[in-house]
């Protein structure tokens, strides 16, 4: 389902990024990315999936929801799981430029309020294989 919600973002002209959030098996909120679309820096999949887990869950601690994500966390969304409290982030792709769970830098390692168990590599190649082809494709857009 994160990689259906990345396809939607690629066909927006947004960065292919996917988010789904669970609780209890159930799949409780959706995203991918909208920053090109509403012109805001904080519309990460993964922030929009956090919002509207809050809002159908009516709480803002997420202690008992899964996160998955196409891309490995920056830490902006990161820190936001961290707050919300999210007890697992399993991305594919990791992020070597600015991923958080891991890659460029580890947040869920420092002693903040949560520390969410990170899982990475689930259907990874399918990841990268969006992110490849829709930066090649801006690449030669722009050429």
């Amino acid at each position: 389902m994160a990689l259906e919600e990345a396809a939607l973002a690629a066909e927006a002209e947004e960065i292919p990024v996917g988010a789904v959030i669970t609780c209890n098996g159930e799949v409780i909120a959706r995203a991918h990315n909208l920053c090109e679309t509403e012109s805001r820096a904080t519309a990460h999949a993964e922030i929009l999936a956090i919002e509207e887990a809050c809002r159908k869950l009516g709480r803002w601690r997420l202690s008992d929801c899964t996160l998955y994500v196409t891309l490995e966390p920056c830490s902006m969304c990161t820190g936001a799981a961290i707050n919300a409290r999210i007890g697992r982030i399993v991305f594919a792709a990791k992020d070597a430029r600015a991923g958080a769970c891991g890659s460029l830098v580890n947040l869920p390692f420092y002693p903040l309020e949560a520390r969410p168990v990170c899982e990475s590599g689930l259907m990874q190649e399918e990841s990268l294989a969006m992110l490849r082809e829709f930066f090649s494709k801006l690449r030669k857009h722009h050429e």
